[in-house]
């Protein structure tokens, strides 16, 4: 969790039907339900290894292992600074000539360095993009470049997979 002075925040990824776009929120601690901080907590207690096993995990902070799965891609601690990270992204897209050029290109926009870049062969006419950015100390704004990488008309959705 984001902690300035007393106030806390967590970010939260909220789906909006009418758009089907991923939209992002901040949000003091105390507007959060238990069960997705528990969640938060749980995922703490995997990455630290000091719980081994999703089941431990859940059992330490007290939830569910179906409540973990349902919410465990949907919310994240929010970091400030995300200046020398590892953002892993999927992005689900049309198989459109020039579409990657456009992503790559509002990556190239926002300063981020490009470290992997994984393009599935379409089915369907529609394609993953795995996508691993090492955020810079000069790098923009990172929720706004996921932003308008979701904006562009053939993206389906982005969805960040790791931080690290």
């Amino acid at each position: 969790m984001y902690s300035t002075g007393t106030q806390k925040a967590v970010c939260l990824w909220l789906e909006d039907s009418m758009e089907e776009k991923t939209k992002y929120f901040v949000l003091k601690k105390k507007a959060v339900p238990e069960v997705l901080l528990k969640v938060v907590e749980a995922k703490r207690l995997l990455e630290s290894e000091r719980a081994e096993s999703v089941q431990e995990a859940t059992e330490l902070v007290g939830i569910s292992r179906s409540s973990f799965y349902k919410y465990k891609d949907d919310i994240f601690p929010f970091h400030d600074n995300a200046k020398g990270k590892t953002i892993t992204m999927v992005i689900q897209m049309d198989d459109e000539p020039g579409l990657l050029s456009v992503v790559l290109g509002i990556v190239a926009e926002f300063h981020a360095n490009i470290l992997t870049i994984h393009q599935s062969i379409p089915v369907n006419g529609v394609a993953s993009l795995s996508l691993s950015v090492d955020v810079l100390p000069d790098t923009k704004n990172v929720s706004q470049m996921v932003e308008n990488i979701e904006q562009q008309k053939a993206v389906h959705y982005v969805k960040i997979l790791a931080r690290e």
